[in-house]
């Protein structure tokens, strides 16, 4: 009777335990799936605003780096002018020419005490056209945002010059203009539309033209965000972009839920602003909650069945799902590295690619790992002439002929678009060793395009050599040949610049 008990007491308690668990694990399910839900929507803010900011914060970087580098290209400038020696102004605008098309600057100018203003291409008085020359003894660097021809917005660098005398006369100031257009196609999102970014003034005007979302569009943000957003928090985004300080707040327009992060740009005046619609990344959080919702009462009915192998399967599912998880991260890092360094018109290596190209074989050229390479530094004839005559579309198409040809003929070798008609090719290996014959052929076929109003390319090339340091130093002598070849093919009747 005694043993009899003891059986029963034993499955009773086994039973009541089986039960208990069971009820724990039903329990504990279903409160998580209503925390999962609770939680769906407080991650939803949190998530926007990490998401923003470090959106935002990428692409201040983005601008203040462009800015530092061209202050840098332009102190780079003024040491090489220093040493030319340089006595008329047809030097100076040759030296300015061949410096801006060197270093990739944008309207390059030097200005001397009476104001006058040295380009490349005019002279003129420029005491009216930037502010920046009011101020008859300027000591630092200036910033500033000047539009030109009447709707054409550009960003204007200018430093001071010390001890710098040309022709006679002393220069006051060096500068350059970068379009915001250009500065806009750095920053470019490509999510399909579900995240907007603009440029702002302190005053709330749109700079960039680009449409902060379907709401703001390309309006005054302080205009269009008045009605969506308490009066307060309102007031305090304008001071925050009269004072250069950085934010993250709630838009609601009609039922519309929107997240609005914005980030000085030091030293511009500028704030950097990127929305995305709540709805977003609710739906992708709500997409996450909801599969987990399904497994978790997938897993109650499994549950009931065999607890132990419920667990097993558990412990594989969540295995199988970060693996997942771990190769998509992958894959999107992957798919943006493949974006930064891809040039949107022609398919071919970006300047961002060359560098990163240029500083890795510096290294191996310092260490004496490499001996054998070949730049090519080639230019398309005639663009600005077909852009000015046929449009963009017809120069667009110019760009990427050349590049079909140059892919053509420089087969084993790596091809980088660097600026809007300039290129270079790196060759090593094969490519280094069969050079002769791709540039033998390429030039052929140019001299052959030249009749038939084809794309005509200006090439030259260089290989390292004792004592070299860096590939820059080849590129420089593979440039000055390039300018060669394009004055023998004027001379063949190849287009230049202005016809």
């Amino acid at each position: 009777m005694k043993s009899r008990i003891t059986n029963k007491t034993f499955v009773l308690t086994a039973a009541i335990g089986s039960f208990m668990i069971m009820v724990t694990v039903i329990a504990n399910t279903i409160w998580a799936s209503r925390q999962t839900v609770t939680g769906t929507n407080e991650a939803v803010s949190a998530v926007s605003s990490f998401y923003l900011e470090a959106m935002a914060d990428r692409r201040a970087k983005i601008i203040t780096n462009l800015i530092n580098n061209n202050f840098n290209q332009m102190q780079k400038v003024i040491d090489f002018i220093k040493e030319e020696g340089i006595e008329d102004q047809e030097a100076l605008r040759r030296e300015l020419g061949r410096m801006k098309s060197l270093l990739s600057l944008n309207r390059l100018a030097l200005v001397d005490e009476d104001d006058i203003v040295y380009t490349q291409y005019s002279t003129y008085t420029g005491g009216s056209r930037h502010e920046f020359l009011a101020d008859k003894k300027m000591k630092d660097r200036v910033i500033s945002t000047v539009s030109v021809y009447g709707s054409s917005r550009q960003l204007c660098l200018a430093i001071p010059l010390k001890g710098l005398t040309l022709m006679g006369k002393p220069f006051k100031a060096c500068f350059v203009q970068i379009d915001i257009d250009d500065i806009v196609d750095l920053l470019a999102l490509d999510d399909e539309g579900r995240t907007h970014f603009a440029l702002y003034s302190s005053t709330g005007g749109n700079l960039s033209d680009t449409e902060l979302g379907p709401d703001i569009l390309k309006n005054n943000i302080f205009e269009a965000t008045r009605i969506a957003i308490p009066k307060s928090i309102w007031e305090g985004m304008q001071r925050d972009f009269v004072n250069g300080v950085d934010g993250t707040l709630t838009l609601k327009f009609d039922e519309t839920e929107e997240t609005l992060c914005y980030v000085p740009i030091p030293g511009t005046g500028w704030q950097m602003a990127i929305l995305i619609r709540g709805s977003v990344i609710h739906d992708r959080i709500q997409a996450i909650s909801e599969s987990n919702l399904s497994f978790s009462r997938y897993q109650i009915t499994f549950t009931l069945v065999a607890l132990f192998v419920f667990g097993a399967i558990l412990l594989w599912q969540l295995k199988v799902i970060s693996a997942t998880k771990l190769e998509a991260e992958k894959e999107t890092s992957r798919a943006f590295l493949s974006m930064a360094n891809t040039d949107s018109l022609t398919g071919i290596r970006n300047k961002h690619a060359f560098t990163e190209m240029e500083n890795a074989l510096n290294d191996r050229i310092r260490s004496g790992e490499l001996k054998e390479l070949a730049v090519v530094v080639c230019d398309i004839n005639g663009l600005k002439h077909v852009n000015d005559t046929l449009g963009h579309a017809a120069g667009d198409k110019l760009i990427k002929d050349g590049s079909d040809l140059l892919c053509e003929h420089f087969k084993n070798g790596s091809v980088f678009r660097i600026g809007g008609d300039e290129f270079v090719v790196l060759l090593v290996g094969k490519g280094y060793e069969t050079r002769e014959e791709s540039m033998r052929d390429l030039n052929r076929q140019v001299e052959a395009n030249i009749s038939t109003d084809e794309v005509v390319i200006s090439i030259g090339c260089s290989t390292l050599e004792p004592g070299d340091e860096q590939l820059h130093d080849a590129f420089t002598r593979a440039d000055q040949l390039m300018y060669d070849r394009k004055k023998e093919l004027k001379s063949m009747g190849a287009k230049t610049r202005e016809s």
